[in-house]
């Protein structure tokens, strides 16, 4: 099935980094690319419907020239783009392109401490990772060129890795020097026995492809001991099952989103 990269561009001054992030991917991937921007229109409420719709097509043509600007500055001609521009809810519009017959993954952007205040309580981007069946790609501001030596993959009891979905990901990126880390992020005195056998056995299934490798962070300064390790580099990427601790649970939410994915400039993978 093709490959497709859905992008959501909001035209904010993370949107270019965003757009040469996925473009990087793609080469390798051999994906299309889909930009996708939802047209906010401001009009009086009691505007003619005439009127409205005119206010709305000047709004997605100026969409339509900066996406174009976008392109041709940071798409070269040899990759398929292609533009949606609706002024429907950005979620109606994913749903209509995720029903087409393409292997699809969702970038969104993340954009510093405004949104990130907003994400402890419901942002547009877990939205859409919580309303979605696919793949959702989190990027933050500063990285524009796709590197993958170190994957880090969060680890629950709770919530079981989706394989299939874990080799969607892995099936588009190179095998050469790619390390997997599967890591368990645990309470204080919380006995970890059946964790410990859970990350072996997936380290033992992905060890004829690629280097793995275990971790359990326990204890009162887990969170230091795991920014040790996940430590602000550009070839890392971290690998979050949708539903586990880390996404549910707002102050490892904080320190994921905040410390290791914003702060850390770790791009967040999230699988449905």
């Amino acid at each position: 099935m093709k490959k497709r990269f859905i992008i959501l561009v909001d035209f904010s001054e993370y949107t270019s980094n965003l757009i040469r992030y996925a473009c990087d991917w793609s080469k390798q991937a051999n994906a299309d690319l889909v930009l996708v921007h939802e047209t906010i229109v401001i009009a009086p409420s009691l505007v003619d419907i005439a009127i409205k719709e005119k206010i709305t097509q000047q709004a997605s043509n100026a969409a339509f020239q900066k996406m174009k600007a976008l392109t041709d500055e940071f798409i070269p001609a040899s990759i398929e783009v292609s533009f949606v521009i609706s002024e429907n809810h950005i979620q109606t519009t994913l749903n209509n392109l995720l029903a087409e017959p393409f292997e699809n993954f969702i970038f969104t952007g993340l954009s510093g401490t405004g949104l990130l205040k907003q994400l402890l309580i419901g942002s547009m981007a877990l939205q859409i990772i919580e309303n979605v069946n696919d793949i959702v790609i989190a990027m933050p501001k500063d990285l524009y060129t796709f590197s993958h030596e170190k994957i880090f993959v969060a680890v629950t009891e709770q919530h079981p890795l989706n394989i299939l979905e874990l080799n969607k990901i892995l099936n588009i990126m190179d095998k050469a020097e790619t390390c997997i880390t599967f890591f368990y992020l645990a309470k204080p005195n919380e006995k970890t026995e059946g964790i410990e056998k859970l990350l072996t056995d997936l380290a033992n299934l992905f060890a004829d492809r690629y280097q793995t490798k275990t971790a359990i962070y326990k204890g009162r300064k887990r969170i230091e001991d795991i920014k040790k390790v996940i430590n602000n580099k550009e070839e890392e990427l971290l690998i979050v099952q949708k539903g586990s601790r880390l996404l549910t649970d707002q102050f490892f939410r904080k320190f994921l989103i905040n410390e290791l994915v914003y702060e850390g400039q770790t791009p967040l993978i999230v699988l449905p």
